[in-house]
């Protein structure tokens, strides 16, 4: 069984589809789709994008070889063989447009749009929302354990918790765009030049007669180094005096131990208990690593205790997004042709949060001229022009319509950038430094109330006029009919 080829990672239902357009000719009418979120996970006021790096992977690497036909012949639905024959041909074709990862986003503004034959854009939604989704969701949860620890280092330790091993490379790199220092997978580290970290193991030491000898036996092999993991038995007690005495041995042989790490008990109590011990025996350049499933919540707290520590070890909580497991992105259709021209489609829903709002859209971050701030997002149908001219715009809070802002001093940066032309990559892709750097700032042109923890503050995202327009116009039409 192969598992490299990743064309078959879609839903059956895709599948269906593609026959059904083909046997009713349709599979060559070009489609427009969207993807976006409704809805900010984990309370937060922002989201970072990731996962195109993924994306454009999988697209350039889209075929049906022998497998995967032969799979679909033993299907129930009994697909054609003209059709199979069909899929031997087949390669994406369409325009792909994003926003490049790391950017900050917001909810119902697209983050992928894609302008295919609706046969191929069919094919790759489930695909495109499982990378998006996750790496979207993985890398907005490290930005907030960013947030709360500031400049001390953060290292991602959760591989092991991960759901499979995809998970645990990809939300390692999702975790690094976003501010993590370094990854304790090789895998990760090898694949995208990833910084690694690692110490040893509690059967380390278990597997030597006393604490100390397993210490020293280990600094022995790594003097350049050496991080003691001091909880194995008694931290205070056994393991931070144990600790201290491999440091002196170490500095006799012109060394320094690098940390000592806390992996359980109470990390605020003992890691300032431990900071005086090492104090007191002249090892203050010893540094406190502290892990044990923490996370933005947590490491907030023991900050506002006074814990000492300097590097934190963030695993499952980070790699299972175990708060909010899912992004709830969604991929619609928001335009098809008719007659060699696209015509928008809506969505209605009993929900009104999952009306779809129809027409090829573009969406512009707002920057204030005089502050360099962004002051809102701003969703426009494709073929208006007044933003891109700097026209007077008018923002407004979805909630609050009555309160609107009109605003002409301002640059409109759009956030799509063309990836795919006519199927072929056109995105100079960037290395992964450069994309932790744009992250960084990105965040520099939000201001604070926005990124907080707590009760952020609600970024402005405004759809135009027009655009508002033509969804209630089609709203309308559709409940006539």
């Amino acid at each position: 069984m192969g598992y490299d080829n990743l064309t078959l990672h879609t839903d059956k239902y895709q599948i269906n589809m593609m026959y059904a357009h083909w046997m009713q000719g349709s599979l060559n009418d070009r489609a427009v789709f969207e993807l976006y979120f409704r809805k900010l996970p984990f309370g937060n006021g922002f989201a970072v994008a990731a996962g195109l790096a993924r994306a454009i992977a999988y697209i350039e690497g889209l075929h049906f070889g022998e497998e995967e036909i032969a799979y679909l012949r033993e299907q129930e639905e009994n697909y054609k063989e003209e059709f199979l024959q069909l899929l031997r041909e087949f390669k994406f074709t369409g325009n792909l447009d994003a926003v490049p990862e790391g950017t900050i986003v917001f909810p119902n503004e697209p983050l992928i749009r894609v302008e295919a034959r609706v046969f191929e854009a069919q094919l790759i939604e489930t695909a495109l929302l499982n990378f998006v989704n996750f790496q979207t969701l993985i890398a907005t949860k490290a930005s907030r354990i960013k947030q709360v620890v500031g400049d001390d280092v953060l290292l991602e330790f959760g591989t092991r918790r991960a759901q499979e091993a995809d998970a645990a490379i990809w939300g390692a790199r999702a975790a690094y765009i976003a501010g993590f220092h370094a990854t304790s997978n090789m895998r990760a580290g090898m694949l995208f030049h990833i910084p690694t970290k690692g110490t040893h193991a509690h059967a380390w030491v278990q597997g030597h007669e006393t604490e100390e000898e397993a210490f020293r036996k280990y600094a022995e092999v790594l003097p350049d180094q050496v991080t003691l993991l001091v909880d194995t038995y008694d931290t205070l007690r056994s393991g931070v005096p144990n600790a201290i005495r491999i440091g002196h041995m170490l500095e006799q042989q012109g060394k320094r131990m690098n940390a000592i790490r806390l992996d359980s008990g109470d990390l605020t109590y003992l890691s300032q208990r431990a900071r005086a011990m090492l104090d007191e025996a002249g090892l203050p350049y010893v540094k406190i690593v502290a892990s044990n499933d923490l996370d933005e919540n947590i490491i907030f707290n023991l900050k506002a205790q006074g814990a000492r520590i300097d590097v934190w070890g963030v695993g499952t909580q980070l790699i299972t997004a175990g708060d909010q497991p899912s992004l709830g992105g969604v991929y619609k259709l928001v335009a098809r042709e008719q007659d060699g021209a696209f015509i928008p489609v809506i969505k209605i829903s009993g929900n009104p949060e999952k009306v779809s709002t129809p027409g090829i859209k573009e969406v512009y971050r707002i920057i204030n001229r005089e502050s360099g701030m962004a002051d809102g997002d701003y969703i426009t149908l494709r073929e208006e022009m007044a933003v891109g001219r700097g026209e007077p715009i008018q923002l407004y809070d979805p909630f609050h319509p009555y309160m609107p802002t009109v605003i002409d001093k301002y640059e409109a940066v759009p956030l799509l950038r063309s990836i795919f032309q006519g199927g072929e990559l056109v995105y100079d892709v960037p290395e992964l430094e450069g994309v932790r750097a744009y992250h960084k700032q990105q965040l520099s042109q939000f201001w604070p109330q926005y990124l907080r923890k707590l009760n952020p503050e609600m970024y402005r995202v405004n759809i135009s006029v027009a655009a508002w327009q033509l969804k209630l116009d089609l709203i309308k039409q559709h409940r006539e009919q």
